[in-house]
């Protein structure tokens, strides 16, 4: 099991604002290939009715409630955050309320989709967060999780390890910094959706980045310092692994002409008798 992040971290530097977001969603608009609006796609493996009640847990500053009102606008969307940084610029900003995803204010059996996207891996408790999911939704609801695989950007481990390796003294365990989403990743996420729903299905979205200049990458890299920092062996600082990372990518540009770094992301979905596993249990029931 991963450690949970210090929530202090989340709150006061990691999701204080939504600069830090902003700066991933721009490089991924900017430099994936192919180009692919991630909300939309997650959408898309859903099938709708169209008149469903959605909490958005951790909606942050609303990229999925811009998709949702795009394409499904009978759907009545409902955001929970813990940030009221990140929700002052959401764009439904009278549906969503800052609350914990631990202790959501919404009585039982209340939804029909609960989404979850990219938040479950930050949470200390990842069984409590999902049986608390399941009070809100419906027998025959669903819960949609989208989030990363373990095999998500390698190339980004690998310019750590090496600065790390440089900088770590001899005889010393090089400590490389884990993403956030290998806690709830496509992989550790099934077993704990497997443990709490009746089936879960996962849709892999395989990608990558195309880098042609350095400052990019080092940007991307550093809108997750608050996350990695901590995680660097004692007497390792961030400025020295950065300086060597930059280095790295550099040669690589010279050399290579460019930075392909491999993403794989997707969602899983989960439910006990809803959406994917309706036809299967309807047609159960009536062979019982």
């Amino acid at each position: 099991m991963e450690p949970a992040i210090d929530t202090r971290i989340l709150r006061q530097q990691a999701y204080a604002t939504d600069e830090h977001l902003n700066v991933r969603y721009q490089i991924h608009e900017q430099y994936s290939v192919p180009r692919v609006d991630f909300p939309d796609w997650v959408l898309s493996r859903v099938t709708w009715r169209g008149e469903e009640t959605l909490l958005d847990v951790g909606c942050g500053p609303g990229s999925y409630a811009a998709a949702l009102a795009q394409s499904l606008p009978g759907v009545r969307y409902y955001g929970v955050d813990f940030s009221s940084g990140i929700l002052a610029k959401h764009p439904a900003r009278r549906a969503v309320v800052q609350a914990d995803a631990r202790d959501l204010p919404f009585a039982d059996q209340t939804f029909d989709v609960v989404m979850a996207n990219h938040v479950l891996y930050h949470l200390p408790d990842i069984d409590h967060a999902i049986k608390e999911i399941r009070r809100v939704l419906k027998p025959d609801g669903i819960l949609v999780a989208a989030t990363n695989s373990v095999e998500n950007t390698p190339q980004f481990h690998d310019l750590y390890k090496r600065a790390i390796m440089v900088l770590t003294a001899p005889g010393k365990q090089v400590i490389v910094p884990r993403p956030a989403s290998h806690a709830f990743s496509l992989e550790s996420g099934t077993r704990y959706l497997a443990r709490n729903f009746f089936a879960v299905v996962r849709y892999d979205l395989p990608g990558t980045f195309v880098f042609d200049e350095v400052e990019p990458v080092l940007a991307y890299l550093e809108s997750a310092r608050s996350l990695s920092e901590p995680q660097l062996p004692l007497g390792v600082s961030w400025d020295a692994v950065m300086m060597i990372v930059r280095e790295q990518i550099r040669n690589q540009l010279n050399y290579v002409g460019e930075l392909v770094v491999h993403k794989l992301s997707g969602v899983l979905i989960a439910s006990d008798q809803g959406g994917f596993i309706h036809d299967y249990v309807d047609e159960s029931r009536k062979l019982a």
